[in-house]
């Protein structure tokens, strides 16, 4: 520890080295006075980070973080007096890793802050570099969404996951469970997408044997299974409304009966609800029930599109790679990343990864170039192609008209795939008497 400490501050750090979190302590002007054991055995050597500012050594910063883009704990608890906590990317011997950084303010006798204690608790369940499993990002919507995920978790409040399909929410359920006091319990996903009203109840609740024909055993439920550990009940707005009755008197009463049986059960599970639809609006015209919608949203997070995240696509594309393709060691040319981050992709993440798995089946040797990345579509027409040689402008015009035609998307899509701006097509299609 510091050789000139004050008894008040040795003490506290004396009290700290007991606690099993990492924790430092820094004064008013950003410097890291004190830090505990658990501090060295997460973070490394304590005594090295003593009398240096806390920007410098979790972000290699020069200036605060709210000078520099991020938002600064220490800052705000200044400015308000009560206790901050934020998600922010520190560097750690391990790399750049989430950290839940909790920041209280240490009064003297004369109430004013001295001192500051700060919690750092490492994010297990997601990563800021390429990783084979879990969720990947460091982008200022991923972080916004992680923290949300992580402020949850704790608690037993019931979360509803927004956002386009193939973002990733069963992926961020798993993290609101892990990180949750029930994570030893049981992960228990149901796609409530197409469940008719009997199989809706028999998968739910479970049935007695004999229960109805073909009922030859007991069976045990989903809500049964998750016992102890988390429901997830992904895409919840396509529940039809006959069955959302059934549902809210489940969460309403934390009973259930089993199909075929009158014994009433206890139901003990953490609720995480998933859709890509606008509930609100599907309240409004009668297709989602208000009282059901109050219930599961609880605490709402909304899971970013790639639109929302490009900068994560390079790093959601080499971890995807590693999934999909695990002992072959292979990477992506710059080219490649920058087709892959120049594309629109309308099913998120579920897309990225259809994209990276052809690219990895086509490639033959170490790298994945643009070439490996390209669709299949229809081979060109004679008149792409045409037999004789053409002045260039009437090839390309040609070619133009032919790519206008067989292309089934929009006019962003098809600028991507021909490599140039929307603005650029524009302008070759209207010179080549191509209607808008």
């Amino acid at each position: 520890m510091a050789t000139e400490l004050s008894p008040s501050l040795g003490e506290l750090t004396s009290f700290l080295d007991g606690l099993p979190e990492p924790r430092i302590v820094l004064d008013a002007e950003y410097r890291i006075v004190a830090a505990n054991a658990a501090y060295a055995a997460e973070f490394g050597d304590h005594q090295a980070i003593q009398g240096r500012r806390c920007f410098e050594v979790s972000h290699r910063f020069d200036v605060p973080c709210d000078q520099a883009g991020e938002s600064c704990p220490l800052s705000a608890i200044q400015e308000s007096g009560t206790s901050r906590r934020v998600l922010h990317l520190h560097h750690t011997p391990r790399g750049e890793e989430h950290v839940d950084v909790e920041i209280v303010p240490i009064r003297d006798a004369g109430g004013r802050a001295r001192y500051f204690v700060e919690t750092l608790r490492t994010v297990r369940h997601a990563s800021g570099r390429a990783a084979a499993q879990g969720l990947v990002g460091r982008s200022p919507a991923f972080n916004r969404m992680l923290e949300r995920l992580m402020r949850a978790a704790p608690s037993e409040a019931s979360v509803l996951l927004l956002g386009e399909t193939g973002t990733g929410k069963e992926l961020a359920a798993r993290v609101v469970h892990e990180a949750s006091p029930r994570a030893a319990g049981p992960f228990v996903p149901v796609d409530c997408s197409g469940l008719t009203e009997t199989l809706f109840e028999s998968e739910l609740f479970g049935y007695e044997k004999g229960a109805f024909t073909g009922a030859g055993f007991r069976k045990t439920g989903l809500v049964e299974a998750a016992g102890g550990g988390t429901l997830f009940l992904d895409e919840v707005g396509d529940i039809p409304l006959p069955l959302q009755v059934k549902l809210l008197r489940l969460l309403e009463t934390g009973t259930f009966r089993r199909v075929g049986s009158v014994e009433t059960l206890g139901a003990d599970f953490r609720l995480v609800c998933a859709t890509h639809r606008a509930l609100p609006e599907m309240v409004a015209q009668g297709g989602f029930r208000r009282d059901l919608y109050y219930r599961i949203n609880g605490f709402p997070v909304r899971v970013p599109s790639l639109a929302e995240r490009p900068e994560d696509i390079p790093l959601l594309a080499t971890s995807l790679l590693e999934r999909v393709a695990k002992s072959r060691g292979l990477r992506f040319s710059p080219a490649a990343i920058d087709v892959l981050k120049k594309r629109h992709y309308e099913g998120n993440i579920r897309e990225l990864r259809n994209l990276v798995e052809r690219a990895s089946l086509l490639v033959d040797g170490p790298e994945i170039g643009p070439e490996h990345l390209a669709e299949d579509g229809p081979e060109p027409s004679a008149a792409a192609v045409p037999a004789e040689i053409l002045p260039l402008e009437e090839a390309q015009r040609r070619y133009l008209r032919w790519a206008a035609a067989s292309h089934r998307g929009d006019r962003r899509s098809l600028a991507q795939r021909l490599g140039v701006s929307e603005r650029t097509l524009f302008r070759k299609l209207a010179e080549a008497g191509i209607a808008r």
